[in-house]
């Protein structure tokens, strides 16, 4: 028998040092990049002002409205991991704490990885190179870039899930799964399918029915008791997948019932792209004896192709962190059974390496990201003219960096003028409008203000201005402002 009913705990090897500098290294290298970016004003209000607000708000013991949806933040994803993260902004408030604990969860992740490959039977040369080929991987450069999401709390939630499982050491298997399902309740889909794949594949039957029934039972009250309670409907996503139903009940059964509707969207061209996205950097670990490794990845893999936003189908947004510790457990059987077709160190590494060179984003460090430093310096001026804690209007690039307050909200494309009137402070660059806005709409707002009695113009430079109310908004109740 091999269940941990009655096989006592595996014991776990001492980690090397040599690994935990690995993974402080990159840590320290995440945190700075993440940083970095958003010192340059690349991060934007969806989604980094988003949570930023939302946390702070928390931690201040205000309801935490996000002013971007108009709902309680647990309407949005039901991540009760915000209370916690709440107590870091109570220490001092700032949004580098989301980044250092994305940059904790991706480069923390490294041990852990290292702790499988020895517990699948691996050397420690080979498990050095697996978990090399772990932080090498683009997924985990390119999404700790992009703002803060709380999904990233997966990789290490699934990676220590399934070595507690291995090790048969049931609460810490427990503890993995309930900081899982804090972190997203879309990942209770995954873990129901790592419950399966344990139950089925690896034989911990008591950890496959406990990851199985915690998360079916998230998943639906969730998706029928949260997300209805905050928003007064359904979750926003159910949007993506419209043309399957309404609802998430409906889009369930319709996945049942009528199989043939999603044949179009799995059998795309842009499918077979982020198949291949997804793949190439793990490529040569690939073998048909070890596809069962990336059943549980499946529910999440199947979302981001029968979604209708096309940001599900690459490696620079959040939503293929989930599949993620999936390959690289795919590329551990690969070496512990000797499946794989490059059979030297070198050649593993090296594909690794070509692989982050050809998907990661660091050049967005030299190209995109400075395509704003014209305004850099007026930017920093606009920020320092904002001294309350009053309602703030502002481009996407300029939200997160004023999101600690009770209102905010970034200029969009098609917004009534008047809105305007809701705020306290509106922050414009007319250079750069921002995404989600235009020219045409700074220059709208902007010829308001000019002509309002109630705003006057606080500050100016490189077409960056701020202008305030003579008469200030009461922050005490904010404006009801619907979804954007």
């Amino acid at each position: 028998m091999t269940d941990a009913s009655v096989s006592p705990p595996a014991p776990l090897p001492w980690i090397p040092r040599s690994i935990w500098f690995l993974s402080l290294g990159t840590v320290l290298l995440l945190f700075g990049c993440s940083s970095l970016r958003h010192g340059l004003f690349r991060s934007t209000a969806f989604d980094l002002a988003w949570f930023d607000q939302g946390i702070y708000l928390i931690s201040q013991g205000q309801p935490p409205i996000v002013s971007f949806s108009g709902f309680h933040i647990l309407g949005d994803h039901a991540a009760f991991i915000f209370y916690p993260l709440a107590l870091l902004y109570r220490l001092y408030a700032d949004v580098h704490w989301l980044f250092a604990v994305q940059a904790i969860a991706l480069g923390g992740a490294a041990p852990l990885v290292w702790l499988l490959a020895i517990q699948g039977g691996l050397s420690r040369s080979l498990a050095n190179t697996l978990t090399l080929v772990y932080l090498l991987s683009p997924v985990v450069f390119n999404v700790n870039l992009f703002d803060f999401h709380s999904d990233v709390i997966a990789i290490p939630g699934i990676l220590g899930a399934v070595l507690a499982a291995r090790s048969r050491r049931i609460i810490p298997f427990t503890a993995w799964i309930l900081l899982i399902l804090a972190s997203k309740a879309v990942l209770s889909l995954t873990l129901i399918m790592v419950g399966v794949w344990l139950w089925c594949f690896e034989q911990r039957r008591i950890c496959g029915a406990i990851a199985a029934g915690l998360s079916t039972a998230w998943f639906l009250f969730s998706t029928q008791v949260i997300f209805p309670y905050f928003t007064g409907g359904e979750h926003a996503a159910v949007g993506r997948y419209d043309y399957l139903g309404d609802s998430v009940l409906d889009i369930g059964l319709n996945l049942v019932k009528n199989p043939q509707i999603i044949l179009g969207h799995l059998f795309q061209l842009s499918s077979l792209e982020y198949a291949v996205l997804l793949l190439i950097p793990y490529v040569w670990g690939l073998h048909y004896r070890n596809w069962v490794m990336l059943i549980p990845a499946l529910p999440q893999f199947v979302l981001n192709l029968l979604s209708d936003a096309d940001t599900q189908r690459d490696l620079v947004h959040q939503y293929s962190v989930p599949i993620l510790p999936f390959l690289v457990l795919m590329v551990l059987v690969a070496l512990t059974s000797d499946r794989t077709w490059l059979r030297r160190r070198q050649l593993m590494l090296g594909w690794a390496v070509v692989g982050f060179v050809a998907l990661a984003k660091p050049g967005y460090f030299w190209s995109i990201y400075l395509n704003q430093l014209d305004t850099w310096q007026a930017t920093r001026g606009a920020i320092a003219a904002v001294t309350t804690k009053g309602g703030v209007l502002t481009t996407s690039n300029i939200a997160p960096q004023l999101s600690q307050r009770s209102l905010i909200r970034q200029t969009l494309v098609g917004q009534a003028v008047e809105e305007v009137d809701r705020f306290d402070y509106v922050v414009l660059n007319g250079r750069h409008p921002g995404w989600g806005s235009d020219q045409a709409t700074h220059q709208r707002i902007l010829d308001y203000l000019v002509q309002s009695n109630t705003f006057e113009q606080r500050y100016e430079r490189d077409e960056v201005v701020v202008f305030g109310r003579s008469t200030p908004v009461s922050t005490t109740a904010a404006p009801e402002l619907g979804p954007t």
